[in-house]
């Protein structure tokens, strides 16, 4: 044989096992033989004490842009050209998530930040961290577990996000390119880190508390959109306000709501935690109108995290918002408008705590469930995007991703994590089984899980430990034509979803979880 023969073969044989060990380091476990089953239940209610921390994860902008015709897309053929901040002749750009790609931050409104809840009945220590960036997947959190000091004291650790759509891509599907991920993996890494200190501090500020709980279930209705059949909704805002039992200070507000974080829409450039941010500056240091004070605050740290927002729940960019406070109605996306449905959001809060059906609790005890489970990936596309490394998530096993379901309960509260954007007519009930679906079955997640969950106060909170994407109940699923209800295309959700087995899957373990509890 030719010595150039020989050659060839091994430069082709170098070559293919450097591709085989690139795809194989794409889709590797991160964490192997990580697993979770934990069940921890109180032996007697007891005082509780708890801590807040808010520590803001916004990142610098150093390249900013100029966006030539106004398309919020970055292409230099359309004559949009980078101003370069930092000096090192490059372009920078933190991509920012939820929409088109290619859509690079141009500065900051607001900061992003991760705040957390530490809650302690004097024999368990949970911590609830909340970060205002569009989903943050297991294997991280898996990381931010690992970074919380022993001497924090924390049993449990909650990450969940509140899936805002004008924060730094942090899944990877909103790149330059479909091919190339939009994750800053320097940004990535200090948020693991500052998640990790937010807990700390939390918990190293414990305070003896009480709880004031109230809910409002239909008062936020108008403020949300459901873009697809069936019209379900979980419009409901539920609400813990957290009172220093010594002082009677405010320490923290936990408000659950369920919508995407998205009403500034697409062409929106700068970096913001959008209508959560309005809302938790409401609370925390009231609304002021035309230099007037006009809604005192409660005072403390405030705390927003989502609920059932597949489907999916938004506030759209033709949905009319009008602010509380004048007589202003706004339509199109505008941070007037994202001001208006936070203040509106705030009163509701306010109004509801202020009901005297609001219910005070001096003392609890914690029952927590949770469990690690693996999800069947179905998606060809989220398959080809992990193995060749746009989206940074291991498989657990054969075309496997590993997930987590968490419930837990505190006196006449109930407490649901969910790994993802979960449908609300799982949630809530109402699961359709149309002609044109792609499973001519019935439907298969029921009973509704809020059915199953105890106590009087039930919460949600989507995006939970994880984001896997839609969970689509399965006789819902439409990739194929006949499309439901007569459409003339396929619905949106199915290509942002695991699979038609998510939604089983899920319900199933949840339900579990909730019998444990119960």
């Amino acid at each position: 044989m030719k010595k150039w023969l020989i050659r060839f073969l091994i430069v082709v044989l170098v070559a293919f096992a450097g591709l085989l060990l690139f795809l194989y380091s794409n889709v590797r476990d991160r964490h192997p033989g990580y697993e979770l089953d934990l069940h921890i239940r109180s032996e007697r209610p007891g005082p509780l004490r708890i801590g807040f921390s808010a520590v803001p994860i916004t990142p610098e902008i150093q390249d900013t842009w100029v966006d030539a015709n106004g398309d919020a897309y970055y292409d230099e053929s359309e004559g949009d050209r980078f101003v370069d901040g930092n000096g090192n002749g490059e372009f920078d750009p933190f991509w920012l998530a939820g929409f088109q790609n290619r859509r690079p931050a141009n500065g900051v409104h607001d900061d992003l930040w991760a705040r957390t809840i530490v809650i302690d009945d004097g024999q368990t220590r949970i911590a609830l961290v909340v970060l205002d960036v569009i989903g943050f997947f297991h294997d991280d959190i898996v990381d931010v577990r690992a970074l919380i000091p022993e001497s924090a004291g924390v049993d449990y650790t909650i990450v969940a996000s509140t899936h805002n759509h004008e924060a730094p891509d942090l899944l990877g599907l909103w790149g330059s390119s479909h091919f190339q991920s939009g994750v800053n993996k320097e940004y990535l890494a200090s948020i693991k880190q500052k998640a990790a200190q937010s807990v700390v501090e939390a918990a190293s500020g414990l305070r003896p508390a009480r709880l004031r709980i109230s809910q409002d279930l239909l008062g936020a209705r108008e403020l949300l959109n459901d873009t697809r059949l069936p019209h379900v909704y979980d419009p409901g805002l539920r609400c813990v306000q957290v009172i220093d039992a010594e002082t009677d200070e405010t320490l923290g507000i936990l408000v659950a709501w369920a919508n995407h974080p998205e009403t500034l829409w697409s062409r929106n450039l700068l970096i913001t935690s959008d209508f959560p941010h309005f809302l938790r500056s409401a609370l925390e240091n009231g609304i002021s109108q035309g230099g007037r004070l006009v809604q005192a605050s409660l005072g403390g740290t405030a705390i927003f995290v989502n609920g059932a927002i597949g489907g999916l729940m938004t506030t759209d960019d033709d949905l009319a918002v009008s602010d509380p406070f004048s007589d202003e109605v706004f339509v199109e996306p505008s941070f007037d408008k994202a001001r208006a449905q936070g203040h509106q959001l705030a009163l509701l809060v306010l109004q509801s705590l202020d009901d005297p059906e609001a219910e005070l609790i001096e003392e609890g005890g914690i029952h927590l469930r949770a469990k690690t489970v693996d999800i069947p990936l179905d998606n060809v596309l989220f398959r080809i995007g992990t193995t060749i490394g746009v989206i940074d998530r291991g498989f657990s096993g054969w075309m496997k991703i590993r997930s987590e379901v968490a419930a837990f309960t505190l006196g006449n509260l109930s407490f649901l994590c969910v790994p993802g954007e979960i449908y609300p007519e799982i949630i809530e009930g109402g699961i359709a089984a149309p002609e044109g679906g792609d499973f001519e079955i019935e439907p298969v997640e029921v009973p509704s899980l809020r059915s199953r969950m105890p106590g009087k106060y039930k919460f949600v909170f989507g995006l939970a430990n994880d984001e896997i994407g839609y969970i689509i109940p399965k006789s819902e699923w439409d990739e194929d034509p006949p499309y439901l209800y007569g459409a003339a295309e396929s619905p949106y959700g199915e290509i942002n979803s695991p699979g038609p087995e998510t939604g089983p899957v899920i319900h199933r373990e949840l339900l579990k979880i909730l019998s444990d509890l119960n």
